[in-house]
């Protein structure tokens, strides 16, 4: 049976800071992340010391394959930029020239939208503290979105744990159709093209941010040459027992069902994948590449697509297809790997989606990101006699993804929520119950003076003499609420929680 498809999201922000004269984006993010662990400081809240990130552990070479093609450049290890670790489990930190929020990781798609949610919070939270530092007529702007509009795009990468056991080559052939299709419910759209569009077309609207950013099929890269399925092989987990998924192919969404549908169909697909559920069924496209850039390009949403069987099909049908599998999946084996309640919400949400986009997309309009942005801007540029290339829509683009949101558009368009406010409040400094960031969070919480340093697998805790003391994290369902609140609750000081974790 398929493993609990423990799971989160790592959002690179836009960030852009205006009034400096010279923008130095690495900079702006050190500012804005430090601005907000400085505010916690000074708050109530417990655990609002700085804990720094452990890399001991980080390997973004290792290569899910067993070799890397000639010439590969895996993701650097940036250690002397900004990073740390919060009391919800999260990590918060300077990567490449962004501020990135990953969530703690998530027993399912709903907890993932709950803590990725959170996340906006805290950038627009870390605005207002940075605010107060900056020079006047200097204020930084943070924007959830997947492209600078100049050829440059960072990403939303989600994780998902899976079983070492399932063969690679298994999860990359029935893993590349969804990838490729999935953008035509959590594509977050975007106002034209930075790449040569397939046939010469022009591009005046698509479906998503960053289909045109892929170019290869499988691999590890994850900022040039960027493949629709990455193979770094880094668990932060029992390397023996599961392998963790890393996904570059997905857009940023402010839709909360877009981020729902995103993690929560996908979870469901690899769950699939792990029980060996595709049987003969054969989904693969002739050309995903080319394939993934004309859906994006596609707003009719009936463009056939060729299969390597030489057939075709739309994207639709091809998620049609795959939610009769999981449909049947869910009849025979449950969606107890996904949480069964959310899983059975994924699916009839799927389902809601893919028949209101095949007969009329408007009416996704407060689901779906891509949806919700056209409608607005196609309004604004009727209303105005406005060419698609205007300046003026580009700009409304970027301000659809402002973090803050007495700015951003898509707080104005309708979108449903699958959240409560109370709720994402409560993920800003609470960790999720039910995986291992509970206990990394309450640990924090309650001695984050003796925590020397932090990873996804590891806290570090230095109890005042040598050496320092690690306690592994390899078990992603261990550390929850239900194993440890006893036992923090008992222990009076890191250094008895070390010896009762030893004994």
């Amino acid at each position: 049976m398929a493993i609990v498809k423990v799971c989160g999201i790592e959002t690179e922000y836009g960030i852009l800071l205006r009034g400096s004269g010279e923008s130095n984006p690495i900079a702006a993010s050190s500012v804005l992340i430090n601005a907000y662990v400085q505010d916690l400081q000074q708050s109530p809240v417990p655990g609002g010391e700085r804990i720094e990130w452990d890399f001991e552990d980080e390997s973004p070479g290792n290569d899910a394959r067993g070799f890397a093609r000639e010439g590969a450049m895996p993701p650097e290890v940036e250690t002397h930029l900004v990073n740390t670790v919060l009391t919800n489990g999260a990590r918060y930190y300077v990567d490449h020239a962004h501020p990135e929020f990953s969530t703690p990781e998530c027993a399912d798609a709903l907890e993932v939208v709950r803590f990725d949610r959170a996340g906006e919070v805290i950038l627009a939270r870390s605005i207002d503290a940075a605010a107060r530092s900056l020079p006047t007529g200097q204020g930084i702007f943070i924007y959830k979105n997947n492209s600078d509009g100049k050829g440059n795009s960072y990403g939303c990468h989600e994780n998902y744990m899976m079983d070492r056991a399932v063969p690679f080559g298994r999860i990359v052939r029935h893993v590349m159709p969804h990838f490729v299709t999935r953008q035509i419910y959590c594509g977050a759209g975007k106002v034209g093209c930075e790449t040569a569009s397939p046939n010469d077309k022009k591009v005046t609207f698509q479906l998503s941010q960053r289909a045109d950013f892929f170019e290869e099929e499988v691999g590890l890269e994850t900022t040039l040459k960027r493949p629709i399925v990455n193979t770094r092989d880094e668990p932060h987990a029992d390397a023996q027992k599961y392998r963790r998924l890393h996904v570059i192919v997905g857009d940023a969404n402010m839709s909360e069902v877009s981020t729902l549908l995103k993690v929560g169909t996908t979870a469901i697909v690899l769950a699939m994948i792990e029980d060996d559920w595709f049987g003969e069924r054969e989904l693969s496209l002739a050309t995903p590449v080319q394939a993934i850039r004309r859906i994006s390009h596609d707003l009719t949403l009936s463009e056939p697509m060729t299969m390597a069987n030489g057939s075709t099909m739309t994207a639709i049908e091809i998620q049609w297809e795959l939610l009769d599998l999981a449909r049947k999946y869910a009849e025979d084996r449950g969606l107890e790997c996904v949480n069964q309640a959310v899983g059975t919400d994924v699916l009839q949400r799927w389902e809601a989606a893919l028949s209101a986009l095949e007969t009329d997309p408007s009416t996704q309009a407060g689901q779906v990101d891509w949806v919700a942005k056209y409608r607005l801007l196609e309004g604004y540029r009727d209303r105005h006699g406005l060419d698609w290339d205007d300046h003026r829509l580009a700009a409304m683009d970027l301000q659809y993804h402002d973090v803050r949101p007495e700015k951003s558009l898509a707080a104005r368009v309708g979108l449903e929520r699958v959240t409560t406010d109370a709720g994402v409040i409560e993920a800003i400094t609470e960790p999720p119950r039910d995986t291992r960031a509970y206990f990394r969070g309450k640990c924090l919480q309650k001695w984050a003076g003796s925590v020397a340093a932090a990873n996804w697998d590891s806290l570090v805790f230095d109890l005042g003499s040598d050496p320092l003391r690690r306690v592994p994290m390899m078990e992603p369902l261990k550390g929850t609420a239900e194993f440890v609140d006893r036992l923090l609750e008992e222990c009076q000081t890191p250094a008895e929680l070390i010896e009762r974790l030893g004994s």
